[in-house]
């Protein structure tokens, strides 16, 4: 039985706002950019590291090749 292969997570280079971090997590788990980035902003009220994650994120991920 054979599982099939996720899509790697990548920054695109269309429908990104800032750094692409919050539309390549979209992409990856089927749902709108907006969605994504509406939850990252309100998790930006809770006590935490959201900001310093976001930008190691935006280092991290290479960008896609379209």
């Amino acid at each position: 039985m054979s599982h099939p292969i996720a899509a790697r997570l990548t920054r695109p280079r269309q429908g990104r706002m800032i750094g692409g971090v919050c539309a390549g997590i979209a992409k990856r788990f089927g749902t709108t950019p907006g969605k994504v980035r509406l939850l990252a902003v309100l998790s930006c009220l809770l006590p935490g590291p959201q900001f310093i994650v976001y930008l190691v994120l935006w280092l991290a991920l290479s960008e896609s090749e379209y």
